[in-house]
Order: C-alpha cells, then structure tokens, then sequence
C-alpha cells in the first residue's frame, strides 16, 4: 500500500504548507502530549502492542489530533480510510462499513478515522456501533467538543477516550526551532516577539506554524508592536456553542463564589472579547445572587436587576461597565447558599409528600358547606396579636412542623437569624398556652 500521508511533490504542485512539512511520524516527536506518547504511556503502549483499539481523541485546534492519528494508522498495519464529518453523510459511512466487511471477509481489517465526528448527529453516530462492536472497523474519532456531550454514550462506551491539552509554551518553542531548523534560518524576531507569538497561538500549534510561515521570509527583525501589525490577532478560542462557552462561564460563576472579584473580571472580559451575548452574562448574574448569596446580603438581586437594565438600555459598549459593577459587588458580598438550600430541600419534601392538604384554620371557607365542614376554624390574624405573630402551624397535619432555612452567620442573615430565634420562643410559649 501506497504512503497514505506523503504528499505528491511533482513540480506542479504547489508546495507543501509549513505545518504539514513539520507533522511528526513517530509518537515521540509529538510535542506537548507526553501524557499519551512517551514511552509507557497509553498510545505508546497501544502502538508499540499493535493492538489498536477504537478511541476518541479529545482537544482543542491545532494540539495534534490528526497527527496522532496518522502516526496509529501507520503503525497499525490496517487498511487505513479517512472522512471528515463536515463533508461525509450516512452514505459515505455505508461505502465505507460495507467495503470493510469485504475486506474483513478476506482476513484483513479498516482502520476508520473521522475528523470533527461530533458534527455527526446522534442518530448518524448510531450507524457505528454495529461495526465498531463487531470489529469490522477500528474508529478513530478526533473532536473538538466534549465527548460527553456531543458523543453518544453508547459509542463512548466502545471507544476509549484519550484527552488532548492545548499546547504549552514550552511546545510551542519545539515547534518553532523545528521550523527554524527545517527553513535553515532563526526567525527574524526579537525575544519579546518571539514571547509575543507563542501567545498570540494561543496553544494551536498549527496555527504557530502558519504565522511562522509568514514572518521567516522577513528580512528585517520584528519586535513585538512590527509583529502585531505583520500577524493579524488571532480571536480567541470561544465559541458560544462549544464547551469553551461553558468553561468560561463556569469559571466566572465559581470566581464570584470564591470572593475573587479580579479573577471574575478577568473571566468576564474573555467572554466578552470571545462574542458572548452580554446579556447572558446578566441573566448568569443574577442567578448566583440568589444561589450563591441569597439574603446574606439582600441588595445583590437588585444591584444584577439594574445592571440587566442597564445593559438593555445602553447597549455596548457603555452597558458593560454596569455588569462589570455588579460583578464585583458579587463577588465581594458575603457568600450564602441557606435560602437556595432551603428550596432544594422544600422541593424535595413537597415531591415526597404529595397533595397532603393544609390544615383547615389556614384555608379559606367563602361557603357555609366549608364554614361546616372546619375551614378557617380557629385561624388568628397575626397582626391582631401583640406581638403580630400568632405562632400557627402553617404544615399539612400529617408532616408537623418541618425546618428547612438555616441561615448562615455572615452578613444580613445573622439578623435574619436573631428574628427567626425570637419567632421559635414565641411559637414554643404560644404552644403551651393553645394546649
């Protein structure tokens, strides 16, 4: 069989781009996924054992998915097929399955890799695992989403998933004097710039080696501001749809729960400069007010409800200093969880316990059959009472009395606290003058 990944370097094909010239062949000279390649480490073993096994290949752009690949399907022995799911369709994955059941029939086996396979819809992804079960093909996946997500459970469970990191700093230097040594010439860039450009990759490795291919063929040596105009900045990694929209907001709720308002700044500025929807931010907001905070400090809701507004009302840019307000007002208000526990738990009973009617003083009785059947009977109006508290039971009779706020000592609860301690007096005093 033919190399399944050489180039053809005929004199009217136009030259091969930098980061496919640089792709590693062999496991070790992968950079920045010594985790998975060094010797002993899970691919290294699969491949040096020749028992490849269908995996997932998780991580971000440009971290060496496709090489990882490339470099197991031709250490395998396997005929090797590849499809990218942005372009393939069921039909392309039939020609595929039954061409490999051929081949099976003959003593041979299909080594199958899809690139972005969570662009597969669940119900296409389901046409694997007859194949995959049976050993018709082995399946390589490479994706940049959560597989857990994106990936049918039933697929994950036949697949083992191996996660890629975003490449280092360090990696990114290996890649840069790679290239330097395959163009025989240093990068004409200073330190800085050269610090510059590893960062502007933002862990893509691919996307280093594309700027690389730009700026070695300079004559003159860029600093840091020569490389910002010559290299248009890169976007950062974010989308909306994407697990990077839920890391991040999941970073900024947890800052804001941790008391850190400056790292909650510093999440909220990369969902910004990453397009998220401002007032999505908002309406996350305000829901750690409640969650996180609650009545510790009662002032945290209003202050997310007139950031939202505010927002609303001026647009960006001028709105997004009012969340920016708001946020640190978050993040610095003492932190209590009592009132969304308490509801948790109240759901919880309310679940258990079914359609257990109120007690009958409590409820209403606009008819003489209810006037005679109990309802309302004995019911007091608390501010007739001295104290403007009647001490009642308010529960089904069957439950009695169930607790369920615990308010925290920080902030306005303590006084929330001192309130509910006189009611608890009262209601027990009370209770010995009903019996």
């Amino acid at each position: 069989m033919a190399d399944l990944f050489s180039a053809d370097t005929s004199d009217n094909i136009a030259p091969r781009p930098l980061p496919d010239r640089l792709r590693p062949r062999e496991l070790n000279d992968v950079a920045g996924q010594e985790h998975l390649t060094s010797d002993g480490m899970p691919l290294q073993r699969m491949v040096a054992g020749s028992r490849i096994r269908s995996m997932i290949l998780w991580g971000p752009p440009g971290c060496g998915k496709t090489t990882l690949a490339r470099i197991v399907a031709e250490n395998s022995g396997l005929h090797f097929e590849q499809l990218s799911a942005v372009f393939a369709g069921v039909k392309d994955l039939r020609t595929v399955f039954e061409a490999a059941r051929k081949r099976r029939q003959n003593g041979g086996q299909t080594l199958l890799f899809v690139d972005e396979i969570h662009r597969f819809m669940k119900s296409q992804q389901d046409a694997f695992l007859p194949v995959v079960e049976d050993g018709t093909i082995v399946l390589i996946g490479a994706t940049t989403e959560n597989p857990s997500f994106e990936l049918n459970g039933a697929l994950l469970s036949r697949c083992q998933t191996f996660i890629l990191k975003r490449l280092s700093e360090d990696a990114l230097e290996t890649l840069l004097q790679r290239a330097e040594a395959a163009e025989e010439k240093p990068l004409p860039l200073t330190d800085q710039a050269r610090d510059l450009l590893k960062t502007l990759a933002d862990g893509d490795g691919r996307y280093a080696l594309s700027m690389v291919e730009q700026v070695i063929l300079q004559e003159e040596t860029l600093d840091a501001p020569k490389l910002l105009d010559f290299v248009q900045k890169r976007a950062p990694l974010y989308d909306k749809k994407d697990e990077g929209h839920y890391n991040l907001i999941s970073a900024l709720h947890k800052s804001v729960r941790g008391s850190d308002p400056d790292a909650a700044l510093y999440w909220f500025a990369r969902m910004l400069a990453g397009g998220e929807d401002p007032r999505f931010i908002a309406r996350r907001m305000t829901r750690m007010a409640s969650e996180d905070i609650g009545l510790s400090d009662p002032q945290a809701l209003p202050q997310c409800i007139a950031a939202w507004e505010a927002y609303d009302r001026l647009g960006s840019p001028e709105g997004e200093p009012a969340l920016a307000q708001a946020l640190v007002y978050l993040a610095t208000a003492p932190k209590s969880n009592a009132v969304y526990s308490a509801y948790k738990k109240a759901q919880k009973k309310a679940k258990a316990t079914g359609s257990l009617m109120p007690p009958k003083h409590i409820l209403n009785a606009p008819t003489k059959l209810m006037k005679k059947a109990g309802y309302s009977e004995g019911y007091i109006y608390d501010p007739d009472t001295p104290e403007s508290f009647s001490g009642q039971n308010y529960f089904p009779e069957e439950t009695g009395r169930l607790s369920f706020y615990q308010p925290v000592q920080r902030g306005f609860e303590r006084e929330i606290q001192k309130r509910l301690d006189y009611w608890a007096r009262l209601r027990a005093k009370k209770s010995q003058d009903y019996s």
